[in-house]
């Protein structure tokens, strides 16, 4: 079996011997060739033919905006951005994702070497992941960033013995109940452009990082016709509305009374994922049942998968992106 190519294009020496050692140690990927900018990186990408780049986010000569914007419409190919965790950093990866990047690493500020290396299994899976995507115009991604965490059920946030409250209170109340990891921010968007102001309040679970949550909240806002929220603790859930699970918290819908309200959980990551699709279904199940709509979108892992089955069970109605339409599937 050959192994997977990746060539680096950063302008930080360090940066591209820490991940070129790190991805060296995986048996199936080989990193052919490094490049400190993008007039570097257009040759050997022409001579090394690699499966997959990472992509410094700010680099000489040309930033790694427009580098990818040319690169997608004339050899689209996986790319995985690096970039830092600021807003800045957050607003440019998004666009990146928009254009096409399928995934994105968080490029350390302090200790590059050792914290890079801390979470080396995350690394080398976001690679394998990219160089099984599909490159669209309309569909990209991120994912969950720092060290592999101990893979807990939703068991650990929100027992499935627990009561169904939406038997006892009577509402024509509808929510619906969106999940996506690989890919997903592309999807979201897409999907989001087509609601109606007047749809149903969507509950969304993303993985993604703390301040990318915002960022990208904020960049749906513009783009939808409904009202765009980072979610908040106790917020309640409202026609024409969209609440998006913040970085680092995982998102549960909840009753009081006869409105749904959102509840914000810090507890253990869930499929090694916070905020986890699994958890936010599950409260969807328990709390809303067939008054809710599920979807789930494209990614790679389970996460979701347990969840979107439990809804099901409740009587919701739920709906899976296909194999064709999902940057990755798995």
């Amino acid at each position: 079996m050959s192994k997977i190519k990746v060539l680096i294009i950063d302008d930080s020496a360090l940066i591209r011997q820490v991940l070129t050692k790190i991805l060296n140690s995986a048996h199936d990927i080989e990193v052919v060739g490094v490049a400190a900018d993008p007039y570097i990186a257009r040759n050997k990408i022409k001579r090394f033919n690699p499966d997959v780049l990472t992509l410094d986010v700010e680099m000489p000569r040309m930033d790694g905006l427009a580098f990818l914007s040319h690169l997608m419409r004339l050899r689209p190919m996986p790319v995985v951005m690096v970039s830092v965790l600021t807003q800045k950093g957050a607003d440019i990866t998004l666009q990146a994702l928009e254009l096409g990047a399928v995934d994105f690493l968080a490029k350390p500020q302090i200790d590059i070497a050792q914290s890079f290396e801390s979470y080396t299994e995350e690394i080398i899976s976001k690679i394998r992941t990219a160089a099984g995507a599909k490159i669209s115009p309309f569909l990209s991604k991120p994912q969950s960033l720092f060290t592999v965490q101990p893979k807990y059920s939703a068991d650990v946030i929100i027992s499935k013995t627990e009561n169904r409250r939406f038997r006892h209170f009577k509402t024509t109340e509808r929510i619906i109940a969106i999940g996506a990891s690989t890919g997903g921010t592309e999807a979201i968007k897409v999907l989001l452009m087509q609601m109606p102001a007047n749809a149903p309040g969507i509950v969304i679970s993303q993985h993604i990082p703390a301040t990318f949550s915002y960022s990208f909240a904020m960049r749906m806002n513009q783009l939808s016709a409904m009202t765009v929220f980072e979610a908040e603790n106790e917020q309640v859930i409202l026609p024409g509305h969209v609440y998006i699970a913040p970085g680092g918290y995982h998102l549960l819908v909840e009753r009081s009374g006869a409105r749904y309200i959102c509840r914000l959980n810090q507890g253990n990551p869930v499929n090694r994922h916070r905020p986890s699709v699994d958890v936010l279904f599950r409260s969807i199940s328990q709390n809303v049942g067939p008054n809710a709509i599920g979807v789930i979108l494209t990614g790679m892992g389970d996460d979701g998968a347990r969840g979107i089955t439990e809804m099901r069970e409740a009587g919701a109605i739920t709906i899976a992106q296909d194999e064709h339409t999902s940057v990755v599937w798995g």
